[in-house]
C-alpha cells in the first residue's frame, strides 16, 4: 500500500515514516499542505495520515477539499487536538479514523490495516486463498498448520494483489506499492519479488498476464 504522511514534526514524521516503511508499505512524507496537494495529484494513495496543524494551514481544510473533489482515499487523522469537538469535526469532514498524539505505533498499524480492509470490501482479517489462510492484520500465512513467512516487500506485493482480487494488477501498480518518492527502482524489481512470493506460496497462486501484469490465480 502506498501511504502519504502529512506531518511537520521532524521527529514524529521520521518515526512514523520509518515504521510504515518497515511494515512493507511505500511511504511518502511531506511537511506542508502545498506538498501534500502536489503528491495527491501525482500518485493514487491507498491511505493518507494527516496532521491537523500544519505550517501553511489546517488539515481539516485539506481533507474537506479532497472529499469535495470526489477523492475517497482513506484518511486517518494524527493530531495533538484531543477535544471531542475536534474529533467530531475531523470525522464529519470525511476522516475514517482519528489518533491523538502521542500514540503507539502498533495501534497505528492496526488502524491502518482496519481501514484498508474496510475499503477493500473485506471486513474479515482472514482471507482464504486455495489452501492458504492469510491473516492480513497480523501478517500471518498458514498452510496445513505450518506458517509461511514473507518479508515486508513480499507482503506489499501480496497486499496489492489481494486488494484487486480477480483483477489484473499492472507492474506500475505494484511498483507504487513498493516504492516512495525518490527511491531508485530497478527494472526487474517487481519480477524478483513476485518470483519470491510464488516460491513461498506456490506457482499457481500468481498468474502472469504477459505484457499486462499479474493477478491471483485462485479465488480469494
Amino acid at each position: 500500500m502506498r501511504v502519504l504522511l502529512i506531518e511537520d514534526d521532524a521527529i514524529l514524521g521520521e518515526a512514523v515514516r520509518d515504521y510504515v516503511a518497515a511494515g512493507g508499505h511505500a511511504a511518502d512524507w511531506v511537511r506542508t499542505l502545498e506538498d501534500a496537494k502536489s503528491a495527491t495529484k501525482a500518485v493514487k494513495y491507498g491511505l493518507i495520515l494527516l496532521d491537523l496543524r500544519l505550517p501553511d494551514g489546517s488539515g481539516i481544510g485539506f481533507l474537506k477539499d479532497l472529499r469535495e473533489a470526489g477523492d475517497g482515499t482513506p484518511v486517518i487523522i494524527l493530531t495533538a487536538h484531543d477535544q471531542i469537538s475536534d474529533r467530531i469535526e475531523g470525522l464529519n469532514s470525511g476522516a475514517d479514523d482519528y489518533l491523538v498524539k502521542p500514540f503507539n505505533l502498533g495501534e497505528l498499524s492496526a488502524r491502518m490495516l482496519a481501514v484498508a480492509r474496510r475499503y477493500g470490501g473485506n471486513p474479515s482479517p482472514v482471507v482464504r486463498l486455495g489452501d492458504l489462510e492469510i491473516g492480513q492484520a497480523d501478517r500471518r500465512i498458514v498452510r496445513d498448520g505450518r506458517e509461511i513467512v514473507l518479508s515486508g516487500r513480499e507482503w506489499a506485493v501480496l497486499d496489492a494483489l489481494l486488494a484487486r482480487s480477480g483483477a489484473i494488477v499492472s507492474k506500475a501498480q505494484i511498483e507504487e506499492a513498493l516504492y516512495a518518492f525518490g527511491s531508485e527502482i530497478e527494472s526487474n524489481t517487481v519480477e524478483v519479488y513476485v518470483s519470491r512470493v510464488r516460491k513461498k506460496l506456490g506457482h499457481d497462486y500468481i498468474l502472469t498476464i504477459r505484457g499486462v501484469g499479474y493477478r491471483l490465480g485462485m479465488q480469494a
